[in-house]
């Protein structure tokens, strides 16, 4: 729970700020360590003025945020700069108030005697499991430098792929929705006004011509309500999408499109290689990582194939056996790890793996947004197109039979 507090130090100073604790108790214990003098303190939720109103929606911490924090205390983790003044510092430098709020809450626990890993583990919707168990294994095996490198790293790759394949939907979906509303603009506020001189002239129209004269009056007429019918329909649906089977369908939906499914096989088995390769290369048991890496693919089906896995591997088999008991697992991304295991080299393969899946994928949104930008325009094209043809061509006939 978050606490918002004023003070005063040692040296009359006055100071006010936040502090995450248990209870009111462990808080004002632990301003009291700090050697501050409290004159007030309240929970943050009893707040009920606008600035200080903490809304859940804007409450978020992007993951180039995290690229970018980790990166900068893997460089002072280097410098040999104390844990306690890292975060201190970087809660002065943060930009995001939900990222100092939560840095400060961590050094607050870290002067308090906890560790980095079990602060960071108090904030789990800014580091993930796989982020903090990464922290741990750090700290038990006194390399914490070396492993906020390896997660810095790992963040920088792993941002760098996704935000390809999300940027590569962009303009694909800029084109559709300037598509939808030219449609939308023509059949409702330019048909109607041609209709209307087809109707005087008395003229049968074409069957085509009839068709765009129906949806015109389908979408003047009963707009408001197919609005209504969208709305409640994607409200339905994204309610389905957060339910069990609705992630599952989603889950199957992603990679049995053509084309579409094989670009996230290949990020998801990316991810998994990748993660597998981070914490082995920074000690993490086998059974440890398989479970994570189940924990963070981000997609349902692949994460059953990681958890039966576990179950596999904890009941003595080797991972590449485990692995190539599913079909989603590619043959050559079995045999790898095979070689990796007889070769004592597992995290180096990998670690190709993991590039070589980044690779297939980067090419492959290269490939398709190569594809879809000429294929948006000729669409955009042609329907604008046949919908002017479809009732300047009847006009065109009425003009020349006068």
């Amino acid at each position: 729970m978050l606490f918002n507090y004023k003070a005063i130090s040692d040296s009359g100073e006055e100071q006010s700020g936040s502090v995450d604790a248990v209870n009111v108790d462990v808080a004002i214990a632990s301003l009291q360590r700090r050697g501050l003098i409290i004159s007030a303190i309240k929970s943050a939720e009893d707040s009920n003025s606008l600035l200080s109103m903490n809304i859940k929606w804007f409450d978020h911490v992007t993951n180039k945020e995290i690229v970018i924090l980790s990166r900068q205390m893997a460089t002072l983790f280097e410098a040999q700069v104390s844990a306690l003044r890292i975060f201190r510092l970087l809660a002065g430098e943060a930009e995001n108030a939900t990222l100092r709020t939560v840095l400060a809450a961590v050094a607050d626990d870290i002067q308090g005697g906890a560790t980095i890993s079990d602060s960071l583990a108090k904030h789990p919707k800014v580091f993930s499991t796989f982020y903090v168990n990464m922290v741990r294994s750090g700290e038990e095996s006194g390399k914490l430098d070396e492993v906020f490198v390896y997660l810095a790293d790992y963040l920088d790759r792993n941002y760098a792929v996704s935000s390809k394949a999300k940027n590569a939907l962009i303009y694909p979906a800029f084109v559709v929705f300037t598509f939808c509303t030219v449609m939308i603009l023509m059949l409702t506020l330019v048909i109607p006004k041609i209709s209307g001189i087809l109707t005087d002239a008395g003229q049968q129209v074409p069957v085509y011509t009839q068709i765009v004269i129906d949806i015109s009056n389908l979408f003047v007429n009963y707009g408001i309500f197919m609005i209504i019918l969208i709305l409640i329909g994607g409200i339905v649906f994204w309610q389905y999408f957060k339910t069990k089977s609705g992630k599952d369908s989603m889950a199957g939906l992603k990679l049995n499109l053509p084309y579409i499914g094989t670009l996230y096989r290949k990020l998801y088995l990316s991810r998994i290689a990748d993660n597998m390769n981070t914490m082995i290369v920074s000690g993490i048991p086998m059974v440890k990582v398989i479970e994570l890496t189940a924990a963070v693919v981000d997609n349902r089906i692949f994460e059953g194939i990681m958890n039966d896995v576990l179950v596999s591997v904890k009941e003595g088999n080797a991972l590449s056996e485990a692995l190539g008991k599913h079909k989603e697992i590619p043959s050559i991304f079995v045999q790898m790890a095979r070689i990796g295991e007889e070769t004592g080299q597992l995290g180096h393969i990998l670690d190709t793996l993991a590039k070589f899946y980044q690779r297939e994928v980067i090419n492959a949104v290269d490939t398709l947004v190569d594809l879809i930008e000429p294929v948006m325009i000729v669409l955009l094209g042609l329907g604008v197109g046949f919908l002017l043809a479809s009732v300047l061509i009847p006009i065109y006939n009425i003009s020349s039979s006068i």
